[in-house]
């Protein structure tokens, strides 16, 4: 239903990048769809700060704003540079220092999915294999609004999948292959329990 132009609205309310935490499943932000970013601002910048350190302290490689409570369209992904992960690689599989994504599609998914085990700083000690393309481009905004596009593979853009599932209310218990759901059932009940 559209609103008339002379029903009032209400500011969003502020956030305070300080306050937020990593919350587990089953917290029910995690199964919404994430709205659209409207515009990148300071705020939105302090929060992409703050994501950064939850994702440091809590060794992931990875972070939706769903997972810290806000229902927006916007990740990190930091893929240190090793043998395996570089982004000099092309396309890259790895990259130097955390790089952000506001209101991101992907699009060209390339080659038969692979299998590969996945965890999810939302979902403590659960892990299971997940089947991905491997090989995937995304567009977003960056930090300043501008757009941009890149193609990934490897760890980057199975990374890039993860999250991505994050701002679509999607977990990777609703994508682990069959085996892996029945040897984490006990784990995931024991989080829907608490």
């Amino acid at each position: 239903m559209a609103k008339s132009p002379t029903q009032a609205t209400s500011p969003p309310a502020k956030v305070d990048p300080a306050a937020l935490h990593i919350v587990e499943y089953p917290a029910p932000v995690l199964r919404v769809r994430a709205k659209p970013v409207e515009k990148v601002t300071a705020e939105v910048r302090a929060v992409a700060a703050r994501m950064v350190e939850l994702m440091r302290q809590a060794k992931g490689i990875g972070l939706a704003a769903p997972q810290v409570g806000l229902s927006w369209r916007m990740f990190i992904c930091d893929i240190p540079r090793s043998e395996d992960h570089s982004p000099d690689s092309d396309p890259p599989t790895g990259t130097d220092g955390p790089q952000f994504y506001i209101n991101p599609k992907l699009s060209h998914p390339v080659g038969a999915p692979q299998k590969m085990e996945e965890g999810c700083l939302s979902l403590p000690e659960i892990t299971g294999e997940v089947l991905r393309p491997p090989t995937i481009t995304i567009t977003a905004l960056d930090l300043h609004g501008r757009s941009f596009t890149r193609t990934a593979t490897g760890l980057l853009a199975r990374c890039w999948q993860h999250e991505m599932d994050h701002l679509d209310g999607v977990l990777i218990i609703d994508k682990m292959t069959q085996m892996s759901r029945l040897k984490n059932r006990t784990l995931i009940k024991d989080l829907e329990s608490q």
